[in-house]
């Protein structure tokens, strides 16, 4: 796993609230075993017409957000997580930070385990933070520090379970500790 320690770039803004896993997701990308490759099924619904082309109207299409490593949502990103196969969608994709307001407690533990760090905020910053990553703000999400910024924004203070962060910090997935 790759270690975490700093991510600066411009932000993707996916704002609604209660976007389930199986839905961010095609039931077909479950099949595989393989991590390598899921990325581009991840929102494939929302990200392809049904020609299999690209919606240039969905965000993670667009050239601005097309290599995002931060995704800032709504509340319960996530949610009904039940395989590791979202994780490695998002990993592969590129997406090393989820921020939003609440988490469900399985998608932040599988954030934990796969190298992603989710970052929760309150439903005010939240809604600041969209809208910077909706102006293409550059966003800085500090680990070692635990210091999320924004451009032209005051910084926010968050917290990390200190077992959690040590992990991110030096790069342990579950085989790499246990080694």
């Amino acid at each position: 796993m790759e270690k975490f320690t700093a991510i600066k770039g411009i932000a993707a803004p996916l704002p609604e609230n209660q976007i389930a896993a199986d839905t961010l997701l095609p039931k077909d990308a479950l099949l595989t075993l393989r991590r390598a490759g899921l990325g581009k099924f991840l929102c494939a619904a929302a990200r392809y017409a049904a020609d299999g082309r690209e919606n240039p109207a969905f965000i993670l299409n667009q050239p601005a957000w097309r290599k995002s490593a931060i995704l800032v949502t709504g509340a319960h990103f996530g949610h009904g997580v039940s395989s590791d196969h979202l994780f490695w969608a998002l990993a592969d994709f590129g997406i090393r930070v989820v921020i939003s307001p609440a988490f469900d407690s399985d998608f932040q533990n599988g954030c934990y385990r796969h190298g992603i760090l989710p970052v929760s905020v309150s439903a005010d910053q939240s809604a600041q933070l969209l809208k910077a990553a909706a102006d293409k703000k550059l966003f800085t999400v500090d680990l070692e520090k635990q210091i999320l910024g924004a451009e032209d924004h005051a910084d926010i203070r968050f917290e990390i379970p200190a077992f959690e962060r040590h992990c991110l910090l030096s790069g342990l997935d579950a085989a790499g500790l246990t080694l």
